[in-house]
């Protein structure tokens, strides 16, 4: 079976440590028109024997006289894997890590009762989260995302650093995810154990600490200023002494926001600000 023939139903493998739960995710992706067939798998290492049973049969099928490519030997045919997380012995995300090692990897569906761990899910190339009790839009939602991935091509694992690229941050409303760009974050405001990404279209709130963004997005150019803030640096239009200490205005005209800095962010940030607009001009 070819994975790449965009004409076949969809092949997808369902994993989940709770029986009742994998039943009804079977069930509801089975009920799908565009779902050609469902395996189940009651935890990672079944899983896994399953892939590699699929995948040395797609190996067997382009052996020399059969057709096919060479890089046969890392790819299977099923199209896409809707997996826990959290499982006894290898969770979800141990398991997607794997999946990714292979040449080219099924696309990744997270399906969990738990709303903390969207931004792991992810970093390991996951296409969607989605939270139980789980919901039949938002599974559908999930296979037009399996399905336009694989018109594009297959997903293939990326090898080299991608600390360039645009990071992605998955926010949870009400049952949808919505995918914020680290492009469009403005600032970042702590909010004890959460943070909340501002954008010109409004402010988002996710369980990641502060702390965790600040080493994250340094090299993106992201700057602490405040105990309660992190801003994009490019944006920062102006740093003035107002009363006791220093405020940085970010943007311009009626998005504009003015940020208090702090006295032990005060150097840094100049630094900073120095560093960056000699850079731009020398690139001039």
């Amino acid at each position: 079976m070819d994975s790449n023939d965009t004409t076949r139903g969809l092949v997808v493998l369902a994993v989940d440590d709770e029986q009742p739960a994998l039943e009804e995710m079977a069930f509801l992706l089975d009920e799908d028109p565009r779902v050609a067939t469902v395996l189940k798998a009651g935890e990672s290492t079944e899983a896994l024997r399953i892939l590699n049973g699929r995948r040395a049969g797609a190996a067997a099928a382009a052996a020399p006289g059969a057709g096919g490519g060479a890089d046969v030997a890392e790819q299977t045919d099923i199209d896409a894997v809707f997996l826990d997380i959290r499982m006894p012995g290898l969770d979800g995300l141990e398991l997607a890590r794997v999946l990714k090692n292979m040449a080219v990897q099924p696309a990744i569906v997270f399906v969990t009762a738990h709303d903390d761990r969207a931004v792991d899910a992810y970093d390991v190339g996951a296409i969607d989260y989605l939270l139980k009790p789980l919901r039949t839009e938002r599974l559908s939602a999930a296979l037009d995302r399996i399905l336009s991935t694989r018109r594009s091509g297959p997903v293939e694992t990326v090898r080299e650093e991608s600390g360039g690229d645009d990071e992605v941050i998955p926010v949870e409303l009400a049952g949808t995810t919505k995918l914020v760009p680290r492009s469009a974050v403005r600032y970042v405001e702590a909010q004890g154990d959460y943070a909340r990404l501002h954008t010109t279209e409004g402010s988002h709130l996710v369980r990641i600490p502060l702390s965790v963004l600040e080493d994250r997005w340094r090299d993106a150019g992201f700057v602490r200023i405040h105990r309660s803030f992190l801003v994009a640096l490019p944006l920062v239009t102006e740093l003035r002494l107002a009363g006791s200490g220093y405020v940085v205005r970010i943007g311009s005209g009626p998005e504009t926001a003015e940020l208090p800095v702090s006295r032990r962010h005060t150097r840094e940030l100049k630094d900073r600000l120095v560093r960056a607009t000699k850079q731009a001009w020398s690139q001039r």
